[in-house]
């Protein structure tokens, strides 16, 4: 993964001697808010209202980050409203580029870009960070709302309720604080702690995540044994953010990061639990596990550089998961 350094890009890795052989994810730097009325969010500026058609979603298959937008943007009824833009899975020495000739791609349907740092550049010719998706786009203003996906997932599930007529709410007021804590610990140890495991270049960093990834999965596993969702029986952006990680672990990150004490599929409640949110209306159909699987094998270089992609375990995820 490039970045662009005043507006200039630059094929650079993660730079792990500077953290003792530990992966430490950069932050998003676009963060305003799309609302119903256009005030302002939690953080930016105003002029963003929830319109149908104004806004545009860039987004990757094999990304969990993305993953999460693409879900709230099918389950929250957005596609006819937020239109869509999908990368290559191959992430190589220009970053995530628009090219298509792997089913699921469809190029930048907005721009015609060649590649995803254009996005950016457009949005600030002489911005610098790291080029990432999910990034959300607006057509009127022509530039970047939000590249922050915990955010956008937020936006998606409120703002534009009026328009859709959809109130399903995951991020209900009175569990706010157990979704905040809920969430918290699955980012530090498992959503991000996947990437901690995979890209450490030293031993030590290597068992600083896996045993704590490890920890919560236990956790998890005892706690979904008496509660149907991670909240009870209320399902929430907790759970979603939970399953684009365990949509990955045993395809990739069991093999590929080195998160091998345990697959999902041995752990009964939580291989239940990512069977149901599969199988919730529309979460399919945002799941390409051809871009997830080639991602990650092609263009890890560092990890895997002969580029071999495996065969991988075969799992029904259409299975009866009995958790009604």
């Amino acid at each position: 993964m490039g970045q662009l350094i005043d507006g200039k890009w630059d094929d650079r890795w993660y730079d792990t001697k500077a953290s003792g052989g530990k992966f430490v994810r950069s932050t998003a730097g676009f963060r305003n808010w799309i609302t119903a009325d256009g005030s302002a969010g939690p953080s930016g500026t105003d002029g963003f209202k929830a319109e149908s058609g104004r806004y545009h979603l860039y987004v990757s298959y094999a990304c969990p980050w993305a993953h999460r937008t693409l879900i709230f943007r099918a389950i929250k009824g957005l596609s006819e409203h937020i239109t869509l833009s999908v990368v290559h899975p191959d992430m190589l020495s220009d970053g995530w580029t628009f090219a298509t000739d792997l089913p699921g791609t469809t190029g930048d349907t907005l721009f015609g870009l060649q590649f995803l740092r254009d996005i950016y550049l457009r949005a600030d010719p002489q911005i610098s960070g790291r080029v990432t998706v999910p990034i959300l786009w607006d057509k009127q203003r022509n530039t970047i709302v939000s590249n922050e996906s915990s955010e956008i997932i937020r936006m998606l599930n409120s703002a534009f309720d009026g328009i859709t007529g959809n109130h399903d709410d995951y991020w209900p007021a009175p569990l706010r604080d157990q979704i905040e804590q809920m969430n918290t610990r699955i980012y530090d140890t498992i959503n991000n702690g996947v990437y901690k495991a995979g890209f450490a270049t030293s031993q030590s960093a290597y068992d600083d995540a896996v045993g704590p990834l490890f920890d919560s999965l236990d956790w998890l596993e005892a706690h979904l044994s008496s509660n149907r969702y991670l909240l009870g029986d209320t399902l929430t952006e907790a759970d979603w953010r939970l399953f684009t990680t365990l949509i990955r672990f045993d395809p990739v990150y069991h093999l590929h990061f080195k998160c091998n004490r345990r697959r999902i599929i041995d752990y009964p409640n939580l291989w239940g639990f990512t069977r149901e949110l599969y199988q919730h209306p529309g979460v399919a159909e945002t799941t390409e596990m051809n871009h997830i699987v080639r991602h990650y094998h092609y263009s890890h270089d560092t990890i895997n550089p002969n580029r071999i992609i495996p065969i991988n375990p075969v799992l029904d995820y259409a299975k009866p998961h009995g958790r009604s």
